[in-house]
């Protein structure tokens, strides 16, 4: 099985050493538009995975050509939002780069799964797709596995016995309107909104919502060992396909009442991709939280519609 990784920067370069350590795939691309850096990364991944006696190859490349026959193309690539850039700045800047990037992936890699790590998550995804022309299926955002990873992390410092099993999840937006979910979170069998008072499930939401601020606070940038997890996890449920229930990006059309959006589901991944998008039994309150994430959404989308139009 061979993934190509598009963008040679924490996040891609974390999710290669993953990918080696774990051996879930036979061979790896890192493509990145510098070479010399991601030369240089893929000398010390494949180092590494001498040291750990792993059977997966490792590749560096500036040429799409070698992602010739990937299963699984991620894309990293693209660029923080940085002080004074509006948000219509970053889209139209990271959706240039989309663009070249998916077109290469169409011509080389047809066939192939995508997963979205580009920010911002959702609306890239979207962007994607539509780029693309590929099943729905087989476009995934990654940021579900990771608002769900962060969330069980606070729920987990605030158990006395951390052996537990959390199991934690997370839907809407990879941003601000993300929506933690606590009557379908579990520590065991019991849901965190019983297991907890009010004001613990505050913090819980509180700490998931700026699990990623508090990270750029510390190191001036943004996270990429716990996003590097999430990829290969996906990348894992797809490739031994697994079958395995997983919060993701994904283009709803008609789900939860909402059409036309990429947003945080959880969903069936499996070899063929999204092989199925599960409808959760929310409460009023909670599909009008998800409804209102997916409307905000949409005017980010709308932003986006026109800048393909003028990009494609």
């Amino acid at each position: 099985m061979k993934v190509s990784i598009i963008g040679a920067g924490n996040v891609g370069a974390s999710a290669c050493y993953l990918l080696i350590a774990k051996e879930i795939c036979q061979s790896v691309i890192l493509v990145d538009i510098n070479h010399s850096i991601a030369q240089g990364k893929a000398i010390d991944l494949q180092q590494a995975s001498v040291a750990l006696v792993s059977t997966t190859r490792i590749k560096t490349s500036n040429d799409y050509k070698d992602i010739e026959k990937s299963d699984i193309v991620v894309i990293t690539a693209g660029v923080p939002r940085r002080e004074n850039m509006s948000r219509e700045d970053l889209l139209s800047t990271n959706i240039k780069i989309i663009n070249e990037i998916v077109s290469n992936i169409k011509k080389f890699a047809p066939n192939a799964i995508i997963i979205t790590v580009s920010n911002p998550l959702d609306v890239m995804n979207y962007a994607v797709l539509k780029l693309s022309g590929f099943e729905r299926r087989k476009v995934i955002g990654m940021g579900g596995i990771l608002d769900s990873a962060r969330m069980a992390h606070a729920i987990i410092k605030r158990l006395e016995n951390k052996s537990e099993i959390v199991n934690a999840c997370v839907i809407g937006a990879h941003g601000e309107q993300m929506l933690p979910l606590l009557s379908h979170s579990f520590v065991g069998k019991k849901s965190v909104d019983e297991l907890f008072d009010k004001r613990t499930c505050e913090e819980i939401i509180n700490d998931t919502k700026l699990g990623g601020a508090k990270i750029v606070k510390f190191l001036q940038t943004s996270a990429y060992y716990a996003p590097a997890a999430a990829i290969c996890i996906l990348i894992e449920a797809i490739l031994k396909n697994k079958k395995e229930m997983l919060t993701c990006s994904a283009y709803l059309d008609g789900e939860y009442g909402i059409s036309g959006v990429s947003i945080g589901i959880p969903a069936i991944i499996g070899k063929g991709g999204i092989e199925k998008i599960e409808e959760l039994p929310l409460n009023k309150e909670e599909l009008k939280m998800l409804h209102t994430a997916a409307t905000e959404l949409k005017e980010q989308i709308d932003i986006a519609d026109k800048l393909l139009k003028e990009n494609v």
